[in-house]
């Protein structure tokens, strides 16, 4: 069976998480850091905007299920791509909405993605496209952060319920059936 990866930026990485954890076909998502230049950045210096990372999720899925196309349909209409280095109330690069791709083909996709989106949206969308960059997990306890301590966090209950109300909607064909 053939695995893909995915790594997409669209603020909170526990907002983005419980997005893509709902998708069948995703078999797992991981918190990270990716495109800053501090080697093993943790969260303080992520937080701190110094450092140059975008809070990321790392995905991992079965294409024969979900495509990286449906992916990048998903991450357009479930954060904000047109506000740049902002999602809500969380500023700064750190909060990025951005792309990287692992190939060629998915650079490709990205910037067909971009595209599609664009009609669903009344302002220029400004995800960037970044080169290749080294991922770094995010620490064990932002990891399925929704399912755990998320619930009980009031930023997390203010906004992934809206999120997973706009996949619902939208992507109701997607979602796992568990």
């Amino acid at each position: 069976m053939t695995r893909e990866t995915a790594i997409f930026a669209g603020g909170c990485f526990w907002c983005t998480e419980a997005v893509f954890q709902s998708l069948a076909g995703v078999e797992s998502v991981e918190s990270g850091y990716i495109g800053g230049s501090v080697a093993n950045p943790t969260y303080k210096q992520v937080c701190s905007g110094d450092t140059g990372h975008a809070e990321a999720i790392r995905i991992t899925f079965d294409p024969a299920v979900i495509s990286y196309d449906d992916l990048l349909d998903v991450h357009f209409a479930t954060h904000d791509p047109t506000t740049l280095n902002r999602q809500g109330n969380d500023i700064g690069t750190q909060y990025r909405s951005a792309i990287f791709p692992l190939d060629d083909a998915q650079r490709d996709a990205a910037r067909a993605g971009i595209e599609r989106a664009q009609g669903d949206w009344p302002t220029p969308i400004v995800t960037a496209i970044e080169p290749p960059a080294t991922w770094y997990p995010a620490e064990d306890y932002h990891q399925s952060y929704w399912e755990g301590e998320g619930q009980r966090n009031p930023y997390c209950m203010a906004v992934i319920p809206p999120k997973l109300a706009k996949l619902r909607k939208g992507f109701a064909e997607r979602l796992r059936a568990d």
